[in-house]
């Protein structure tokens, strides 16, 4: 009897050290158990604070926050493209602490333009969710630039090539490419005139200092009055916030593009953190009082898988990169 007791007290010890000993060789085990998040997360926005990106991420994440229990901090990193704060979160621990709310630009176009990348979009993130996309309008002083369609306007061109000019906020930029595409998609060779953003390069179409741009329906709506006239959209059906206004598809079957965004993190984020994030996101944006804030600041709301939002990744950077190459467009 006092045998089996004894056997008894040998496996209970035997049982306990194994315990202890799995514990201490597993450190991280109590700390993989906790709920996340359990501190602060670190949203980086590659664009200064007051624009359209920052917009999105001060109203979603901060809902998003709300509902996880825990505050998503908003930090600007503008520069070089997006890729300075691109960069930070690309080197950021894998934890789901650092989030990144990136663009056409930071997942797509800049691999392309730029001859030094730090950072290589395809196996430096884990995508998350698309979030959004905006409608690029064609917008023309039709003082200086006397058309009503798009097959006008590249009739034009071919009358007088080089003569007509177009204004974009920076060099390889959404718009830019825009009108590389359709200047390369009709044959025809148009000048470009790039600015330090959106603001004095639609303030030059106004005054009549250039023909025409590409610009995002939220800076568009408010320019339409005197010369300045909307003549296509570049999304391939008509866009619901200017009715009758056609789409340049309609002359160039194909033609589509988009100024788009969507959040990532560092590459090597668990999964389950992922898919967390993910299931906030998509229960934010279903919210009403949110998503109509969104569309009224000109917001086309996407959702996505992160495999749907790797795969989107990899087809604008495709179709992006041959533009950009016949274009001969490179950036520092």
């Amino acid at each position: 009897m006092r045998e089996n007791a004894m056997k008894q007290t040998r496996r209970s010890l035997l049982t306990g050290l194994a315990v202890l000993s799995a514990a201490a060789s597993s450190p991280w085990r109590a700390l993989a158990q906790s709920p996340y998040p359990s501190r602060p997360v670190r949203v980086i926005v590659p664009y200064a604070a007051g624009g359209g990106t920052d917009f999105f991420a001060r109203l979603v994440f901060a809902a998003m926050g709300q509902q996880l229990g825990q505050q998503f901090v908003i930090e600007n990193r503008p520069g070089a493209g997006t890729n300075i704060g691109a960069e930070a979160v690309a080197r950021a621990e894998p934890d789901g602490y650092t989030l990144l709310l990136g663009d056409t630009a930071t997942f797509a176009t800049n691999r392309t333009l730029y001859t030094k990348l730090a950072f290589d979009p395809y196996k430096d993130f884990s995508p998350v969710s698309l979030t959004g996309r905006f409608a690029l309008v064609l917008l023309v002083n039709a003082n200086k630039l006397p058309v009503n369609s798009v097959r006008e306007l590249v009739a034009e061109a071919k009358r007088n090539p080089g003569k007509i000019n177009y204004a974009t906020p920076g060099l390889g930029s959404p718009f830019h490419l825009a009108t590389e595409l359709l200047s390369q998609g009709a044959g025809v060779k148009l000048t470009h005139v790039p600015y330090r953003g959106a603001a004095p390069a639609v303030q030059d179409l106004v005054a009549g200092q250039v023909d025409m741009m590409f610009i995002d329906f939220a800076t568009a709506r408010s320019q339409l009055s005197g010369p300045i006239r909307a003549i296509a959209v570049a999304s391939p059906k008509e866009f619901s916030g200017l009715p009758g206004v056609p789409t340049v598809a309609a002359d160039y079957p194909g033609f589509e593009a988009w100024a788009w965004q969507g959040f990532v993190a560092p590459a090597g984020t668990p999964a389950e953190i992922v898919s967390k994030l993910n299931d906030s996101y998509r229960s934010v944006v279903a919210q009403q009082e949110i998503r109509d804030k969104l569309t009224g600041a000109g917001v086309d709301v996407l959702q996505s898988s992160p495999a749907e939002m790797a795969a989107y990744m990899r087809e604008e950077g495709s179709k992006w990169e041959k533009v950009i190459r016949t274009a001969g467009i490179t950036l520092e």
